[in-house]
Order: C-alpha cells, then structure tokens, then sequence
C-alpha cells in the first residue's frame, strides 16, 4: 500500500480508499467468515451469466441474511488462541527470531 505504483494508482482513481486496520484484527475474521459464507452458500456453484445477474445473486444473499441474521459467536478465550498460536509457531524454523 506504500509502494509507489500503488500510490499512484490510487492518486489515479480518487473513488477508491486505502483504510488501514491492525494488524491481526480479531473482528476480521468473521467479516472473512462472513464473506466465507456468501461465496460457498451463494456464489461457488452459482451460475451468473452476466454483472447484474451476479450483483442480484448477492444483493439477495445479503438481503435473506439480513432477515435473520446470526452474530458469530468466540468459541475460545483469547489465551486458548495465544496458547494454539505458540504451538504453531514453534513448528516453523525462525518464527520469533
């Protein structure tokens, strides 16, 4: 995002915006949950023989979703994932060096 080419692009195409979150944002996983969802519930096995076709396919999606949504719920405490994380990093040669 801090490259020049992008940089220029982006100064190129003033409707598009570069919004900057932590890094190892919890909530972005269930935003890529959700995403998850959408495309193996609506779009993987979807034929969409045009833009529109597609755009209506996740315009209802979202639309049933939104009738009875279902908040993602943490199954795990942050220590449990800070506990699961070191035992994965310490497989990895030179992870925490």
């Amino acid at each position: 995002h801090t490259a020049p080419i992008i940089v220029k692009w982006l100064a190129a195409h003033p409707r598009f915006h570069m919004h900057f979150t932590p890094t190892y944002s919890p909530w972005l996983n269930e935003v890529e949950r959700w995403f998850g969802l959408l495309t193996d519930q609506q779009l993987r096995r979807g034929v969409h023989r045009s833009v529109a076709a597609l755009e209506k396919s996740i315009r209802d999606w979202v639309a049933a979703w939104n009738e009875d949504p279902k908040p993602f719920v943490w199954t795990k405490t942050a220590d449990e994932i800070l506990e699961r994380l070191t035992s994965y990093l310490k497989r990895i040669p030179g992870a925490g060096h």
